[in-house]
């Protein structure tokens, strides 16, 4: 029995913005205004988009650490 291949998250991006034109920088531009409000003011998540955008506080200042489905509960494993 031979393993199944997994293939990355970073190798799915990367194939959609090379193969297929994906703007990246676009795409993160877009989500960063989604979010900059909740940013501001703090909030761990930012529900828009039928999405929820989980935010996360760093040295760096607030990073958008994943995107769940609007219903999903978040994780504390959510949150690294």
């Amino acid at each position: 029995m031979t393993t199944p291949l997994h293939v990355s998250d970073h190798a799915i991006l990367r194939y959609l913005e090379r193969a297929h034109g994906l703007d990246v920088e676009a795409v993160r531009r877009h989500i960063a205004s989604r979010c900059a409000t909740g940013a501001a003011l703090r909030a761990t998540t930012v529900i828009v988009e039928r999405v929820k955008f989980v935010l996360a506080e760093r040295e760096t200042g607030t990073v958008v650490v994943t995107v769940l489905k609007a219903r999903w509960p978040v994780r504390p494993e959510d949150r690294t």
